[in-house]
């Protein structure tokens, strides 16, 4: 199907094939299309119909709330039923030449195991190879489960044939509950990928910020890896935050003490319990990370304090403790929002 788009600076063109999502073709044909989650909860997609009709893929989306306006619709979650044209409300440019354009994918998923009890680490091996760059995510279509959800990778690699994820289990959650209550070793996915502008690349010539909750760490140790292979903390200064709720809620503090003894003691990483006191078998065990007590947003705001100089901070976990980081970046650090890179995908 033909799809004309109308933003605020130029229009567009480009095919859409019968049942593909709005999104999903413009930019994988190298459109930069508005979006953050591309999975129907942020609502940042929206567009206005003005002719041709669509197929609304998910009618219950989250992201529907912030649509207002009659003829409005998540262009994650619709396909053209017909030749279409679209409206934007936003300015709308290709994608940066080498930047690493999103296309579809698709894998056997392999080596499910539990971290924690409510964390599960996973891998999917790819039917064809892709690249990626550090801190991107996926959207991932489990079978039997409605919808694409979406998941940071943990790894880093050009040409990746594996690619590793973390998932937190959510009462009610499809694709949680999927993965967790049965075995899935084989089971097949559908992948778009990648997506996401909270990236890394050595160029960057700045101190590295990254704060998380949780599974959120997952993007964090995308970065970390590439910023190792390129021996990146030979020149800058890393500090990693790292929020759970109890010891027994932490996991990859190995890998995060691996990294640390890597770095020629220029990147710094604090365990941040928000729930417990640190415990002192925790010192004990990790010797090269460092931990605090209190919400992980509040225990980088203690220890980052006049530290802020030439820095570029990395974000994410849940939703309210990365509006809560926000907060402190921008009104207690007065960093700039060019400084701070999360994205809304959860």
């Amino acid at each position: 199907m033909r799809v004309e788009l109308n933003a605020r600076n130029r229009a567009y063109q480009f095919d859409a094939a019968p049942g593909e999502r709005l999104l999903y073709a413009g930019l994988a044909q190298g459109i930069h299309l508005p979006y953050e989650c591309g999975t129907g909860t942020c609502g940042t997609c929206k567009a206005r119909l003005t002719a041709g009709e669509v197929e609304d893929l998910w009618p219950e989306a989250a992201g529907r709330a912030y649509l207002k306006q009659p003829g409005e619709f998540l262009m994650c979650q619709a396909s053209a039923r017909t030749a279409v044209s679209l409206e934007v409300p936003t300015f709308v440019y290709g994608i940066d030449p080498g930047a690493c354009c999103p296309a579809p994918a698709s894998g056997a998923l392999c080596n499910p195991r539990c971290l924690t009890h409510d964390v599960m680490a996973f891998s999917v091996d790819l039917h064809r190879p892709i690249d990626f760059d550090a801190g991107q995510f996926v959207a991932m279509e489990f079978p039997e489960v409605r919808g694409y959800r979406g998941y940071s990778m943990v790894n880093f690699e050009r040409g990746a044939r594996r690619l590793d994820f973390l998932v937190k289990q959510k009462p009610g959650g499809g694709a949680s509950t999927w993965l967790f209550n049965a075995a899935r070793e084989g089971s097949n996915v559908k992948l778009f990928a990648p997506l996401g502008s909270a990236t890394f690349f050595p160029g960057l010539a700045k101190n590295i910020l990254c704060i998380a909750g949780g599974s959120g760490i997952a993007g964090m140790m995308s970065i970390l890896e590439r910023a190792r292979q390129e021996r990146y903390f030979q020149q800058h200064d890393g500090h990693v935050y790292f929020g759970v709720r109890t010891m027994e809620d932490a996991f990859y503090l190995e890998e995060l003490s691996a990294f640390r003894r890597e770095s020629a003691e220029r990147l710094h990483v604090t365990i941040a319990l928000s729930d417990a006191p640190v415990p002192p078998s925790a010192r004990e065990r990790y010797p090269d990370l460092d931990f605090d007590h209190g919400l992980v947003h509040e225990v980088a705001a203690r220890h980052m304090k006049g530290r802020y100089q030439n820095i570029r901070a990395y974000l994410a976990g849940p939703p309210p403790a990365v509006d809560a980081a926000i907060r402190v970046l921008l009104l207690q650090a007065k960093l700039t929002t060019d400084q701070i890179r999360y994205d809304k995908f959860s």
